[in-house]
């Protein structure tokens, strides 16, 4: 880790009913904001924003290692990674750290755990944002055929074993390839950065805790009978790179129809999927502006 990094974060663990959570803490500020990762990423997904969002005093900043990846524990069965499960976790995990409330982040899955988690528990998130993924019930009705062929890689990770033993190849050389060449402009990603994450895509089953989050869920959410959601009914932000090849503009179109509470929408031109590395000036200070919004309502 940068020296940054090292000086700002420290590491913890949370028994999360029969899981035990690792998560990365910054900062001790009066109000929690949670961090939620997506694929195949961990708690490192968010390091420029522990550093950021620590800094202002405000918050205590918390980013989990969700179950199945990094240092967290790792179900067995597939079932246990229904998104229900992973809302469950964010919530005992702000309970845990002594909070009644907080504010979610979340970026691709973490995103779609955060959406789910501000839907059935408004009493304990104050406020949502999220980055790349739209909310289920959006994504579904602007499915179209190019985001499914986006999504090929979706389909690929239903097979068992096989995806498991492809990207752990030659020390994990596809992923490496995958993260590197998925930016707008290269060099995003540092060989300090692909240190850091061989690191936890080492850790055993750590790939196949993250494949089946999709296992668990992708099929029912494409293919399942329509979901019938709640209004999100808490502040939200919407963050989104343009550039993205696998969550396509034409598929975030209209998340604000089911926000019933104040909404903000941040497009970003120059960045792809990676928005809060590629953007990090950009995304963190939106997440400042729109989390400290709450001093205005708490005193």
């Amino acid at each position: 880790m940068t020296e940054a990094l090292q000086k700002t974060i420290s590491f913890g663990y949370s028994q999360v009913g029969g899981v035990q959570i690792h998560y990365a803490k910054a900062g001790n500020g009066p109000r929690l904001v949670v961090l939620l990762h997506g694929f195949p990423e961990f708690w490192y997904s968010w390091r420029h924003q522990l550093v950021d969002l620590s800094a202002s005093g405000d918050f205590t900043v918390v980013a989990p290692d969700m179950r199945g990846v990094n240092l967290s524990d790792k179900p067995e069965n597939v079932s246990d990674y229904d998104i229900r499960n992973l809302v469950d976790d964010v919530i005992g995990l702000i309970h845990n750290l002594g909070f009644e409330t907080a504010a979610v982040v979340g970026h691709d899955w973490g995103a779609g755990v955060a959406w789910g988690a501000a839907r059935f528990h408004p009493e304990t998130v104050s406020r949502v944002a999220c980055l790349q993924v739209p909310p289920p019930d959006i994504w579904k009705k602007n499915l179209g055929w190019k985001q499914l062929l986006a999504s090929w890689y979706m389909f690929f990770f239903q097979i068992p074993g096989v995806p498991e033993w492809l990207l752990s190849a030659k020390d994990f050389d596809g992923m490496e390839k995958a993260m590197r060449n998925s930016t707008a402009v290269p060099g995003i990603i540092t060989d300090t950065d692909i240190i850091e994450y061989k690191k936890g895509w080492s850790q055993p089953g750590a790939i196949t805790g993250g494949i089946n989050v999709y296992r668990a869920n992708i099929m029912k959410r494409i293919f399942g009978k329509k979901m019938e959601l709640p209004d999100i009914e808490v502040p939200t932000l919407f963050i989104y790179g343009e550039q993205d090849h696998a969550i396509l503009p034409s598929t975030v179109e209209g998340v604000a129809e089911v926000v019933a509470a104040d909404y903000d929408e941040i497009r970003i031109p120059e960045s792809a999927h990676w928005v809060q590395v590629e953007a990090r000036e950009k995304v963190s200070k939106a997440l400042i502006e729109f989390l400290g919004e709450s001093n205005k309502e708490k005193p």
